[in-house]
């Protein structure tokens, strides 16, 4: 499992577009309005302090991945529970995604199309991609990245050309005091997306140079959340802090105003080709590391034979998380965030790292003796 290898510079594509995935286009830190954007420069802040965590675990067991780092820290049964988790975390965010996704195309261009044909076909893509080992992935980041950010640039400078585009939509800075930016802080933004970036310790052991595994984690994070907080301040600088807060696919809504001489619109096109190849890294990622995990549990030689397994699981389930819409985010802000996102990305990451600064230096003591 471990004969394929990624550069640094392939992993830094693949996890940042993992992190922009659905985080584009959705409204965060949407509570604190027009803060929002403050909202996620704070988050990212906290966030480096997480990817820390990542990183030096994963640089005491450089050729781990979480699932079977977790067994020489805690031991084989205490970490067995706690390894199904994860891999229970990594297949159900899988399927959120690819929700998130499905409900971006029914309500955009595919309306007559039904949900699980679009899932299907898009999970099918995933798979394929997957079947062909991390390297592919990773070559995929490299070609698909330089367009995503070329297109979401372009994005940008149109949408400085709306009528409505006024920088005193991001006024009063702080007018509402730091509570509501801290309250959105902790803990939606700092899990979502910047937490999820745990899936990174799956591929670290894949990584050809892990000396660069502390460089590539904080850029990864710096990277995203700039470019997340930038693309904050300018979707409500063109819609305003009421209609981000209230708008499903903010982004989307304020593409859509875009106009040029009457003639050419519709560049929301451009947005939903850049959230599908935002949610491929995402769906990537997550089933990479529910299928790699699942393989090192049961002792498999390589992961390609529980891919198939995972698309016929990711797929509907991805269907039969939450009847509408508004309840799926209902059930990920309220539920998923709070008790399963803060213990598996937060909680148990720092345990596990003071379990393994402990146990290296006890093991330096009785050696030194």
């Amino acid at each position: 499992m471990k004969e394929q290898k990624i550069s640094a510079l392939q992993l830094f594509y693949v996890i940042v577009g993992f992190e922009f995935g659905t985080a584009i286009i959705l409204g965060l830190g949407a509570g604190a309005k027009q803060d929002s954007w403050i909202v996620i420069i704070f988050s990212m802040l906290s966030s480096l302090i997480l990817m820390g965590v990542f990183t030096k675990l994963s640089l005491y067991y450089p050729d781990d991945t979480l699932v079977t780092m977790l067994p020489k820290i805690i031991g084989k049964y205490l970490s067995f529970p706690l390894i199904i988790l994860y891999i229970l975390h990594f297949i159900y965010s899988a399927a959120r995604a690819c929700r998130d996704l499905g409900a971006l195309l029914n309500t955009t261009i595919l309306v007559e199309t039904p949900m699980v044909v679009i899932i299907g076909f898009f999970i099918v893509l995933v798979i394929y991609c997957l079947r062909g080992g991390v390297e592919t992935l990773g070559r995929m980041g490299e070609t698909v990245f330089p367009i995503y950010i070329m297109s979401l640039v372009v994005v940008w400078v149109l949408l400085f050309s709306v009528e409505n585009f006024t920088i005193k939509n991001l006024t009063p800075v702080l007018g509402n005091g730091l509570k509501p930016v801290l309250k959105e802080v902790y803990p939606s933004v700092v899990n979502f997306p910047f937490g999820e970036t745990i899936i990174i310790m799956m591929f670290f052991p894949f990584l050809n140079n892990k000396s660069n595994i502390r460089k590539v984690g904080n850029s990864i994070i710096l990277v995203s959340g700039l470019i997340l907080t930038l693309n904050a301040i300018i979707i409500l600088c063109v819609l305003g802090p009421e209609i981000y807060g209230r708008d499903w696919f903010p982004f989307l809504s304020a593409t859509r105003m875009v106009t040029i001489a009457d003639f050419l619109e519709r560049f929301d096109a451009l947005i939903i080709l850049m959230m599908v190849s935002g949610v491929f890294f995402k769906v990537g990622g997550w089933t990479f590391g529910a299928a790699v995990g699942i393989s090192q549990l049961i002792k498999l030689k390589q992961y390609k034979s529980v891919l198939l397994a995972l698309g016929t699981i990711i797929t509907p389930l991805s269907l039969l998380i939450a009847n509408n819409f508004p309840e799926h985010l209902e059930i990920g802000l309220d539920y998923f965030v709070p008790y399963f996102h803060v213990p598996l990305q937060i909680i148990v990451p720092i345990i596990l790292l003071c379990i393994a600064f402990i146990r290296k230096k006890f093991n330096l003591y009785i050696s030194s003796k």
